[in-house]
C-alpha cells in the first residue's frame, strides 16, 4: 500500500456531485480528508491523502481530472528551524493535526512529525521568532 497527498479544487458545478465517493466505490481507495472547504454555488478545495494500490491512485487521479477536478499534489513542505525557536509552544495549541507537539512535559520541548503535518500554515503567524518556514517544492 502506498499513500500519496493530493490538493482537489472543484469547480463551483462539480460541488454537489459525489465525486470523491468513486475514489473508494470504484477504486477501492482510502482517504483521509485533511483539510477542506466547501460550499455551496462556490469553488471547493480539498487537502487528501490517497491510499491503495499505486495504479488504482494513478487511476482515481485520472478519473477525478477527467471529471474536471484540477489536481494537484500537496507541493509545500513545513520546517522547522530548530536555531531560531525559542520553545515557547505557540505553535502546539494552534496546530490541528498534532504535528507539532511537546515531546517531553519536564523541559517543554517542542518537536515536529512531518508526517502529520497538512502544511495548513496556521503555525506560522504564533511563532514570535518566525522559526517555522514553508518550503515549496516541484
Amino acid at each position: 500500500m502506498t499513500s500519496r497527498k493530493i490538493v482537489i479544487n472543484f469547480p463551483k458545478d462539480l460541488i454537489d456531485r459525489p465525486i470523491v465517493y468513486k475514489l473508494i466505490k470504484e477504486y477501492d481507495l482510502e482517504f483521509n480528508i485533511l483539510k477542506a472547504s466547501i460550499t455551496p454555488d462556490s469553488e471547493g478545495i480539498m487537502v487528501l491523502e490517497l491510499m491503495g494500490d499505486k495504479k488504482k491512485i494513478d487511476d482515481g487521479i485520472k478519473y477525478l481530472k477527467d471529471q474536471g477536478v484540477k489536481i494537484e499534489s500537496l507541493s509545500k513542505d513545513i520546517k522547522v528551524n530548530w536555531d531560531k525557536c525559542i520553545q515557547c509552544g505557540a505553535c502546539v495549541s494552534i496546530c490541528p493535526t498534532e504535528a507539532l507537539y511537546i515531546s517531553d512535559r519536564k523541559t517543554m520541548k517542542v518537536d515536529f512529525d512531518a508526517e502529520k503535518c497538512i502544511a495548513c500554515e496556521l503555525c506560522i503567524r504564533p511563532c514570535p521568532p518566525r522559526a517555522i518556514e514553508v518550503h515549496y517544492t516541484t
